[in-house]
């Protein structure tokens, strides 16, 4: 039964970057080499932001929110738009359109994600005794994930990848790289500061 749940929530993990890939023209035009490309871009840029977060902020000694150190936060959050812009503009990329880049990039910055930072809860915790709706719910934020890291790559094509941009877009646009990218400080201030707390994860 618990390798049967840990099936489950792997499927459930992993299982719509397949579906998404097969079931879009990216398979047709085999763009797994750049999705492959991307992953990769988004390893490093994940070691960079831990070094820069382990080496710039500190370890808070209470609760209370800390503008400081929410705004160096906020500024090394910006790495991952610069790691998605040389993932888009830089890497060489097979003869596809424009439209297949950023949901390759998009595809392949999300598949990493989810690998890195679910594949060993599931694999230590899944296969437990007890039964869990964590691991469950896991699997739902990884489908939301997946949703908005190729929201995110498409933005970041219309940034920097489209030359003919409508004027009246541009501010929106860029407001909202910086709404995404400030988004961990955004929700730490909600927390800390304004007393909000997202609904508790149920067990049986």
């Amino acid at each position: 039964m618990t390798v049967f749940h840990f099936f489950n929530c792997a499927i459930l993990t992993f299982g719509p970057h397949a579906v998404y890939y097969s079931a879009t023209p990216l398979s047709e035009y085999d763009t797994i080499g750049t999705s492959v490309k991307a992953a990769i871009v988004y390893l490093g840029t994940t070691l960079v932001k831990l070094i820069c977060l382990a080496t710039f902020l500190k370890v808070p000694e209470n609760d209370s929110f800390d503008p400081y150190q929410e705004l160096l936060k906020a500024l090394i959050g910006f790495i991952d738009v610069a790691g998605l812009y040389f993932a888009l503009t830089q890497l060489v990329h097979r003869n596809i359109s424009q439209n297949h880049k950023f949901q390759a990039v998009g595809l392949g910055w999300a598949f990493a994600d989810s690998v890195l930072h679910r594949l060993a809860p599931l694999w230590v915790g899944a296969r437990g005794l007890e039964f869990t709706w964590e691991y469950i719910f896991q699997g739902i934020e990884a489908n939301s994930n997946l949703v908005l890291n190729l929201s995110l790559a498409a933005l970041g094509s219309l940034m920097w990848l489209r030359k003919n941009k409508p004027r009246t877009l541009i501010p929106i646009i860029y407001a909202c790289a910086g709404v995404l990218a400030t988004m961990p400080s955004i929700t730490s201030y909600l927390r800390r500061a304004l007393g909000w707390h997202p609904p508790k994860r149920p067990s049986m």
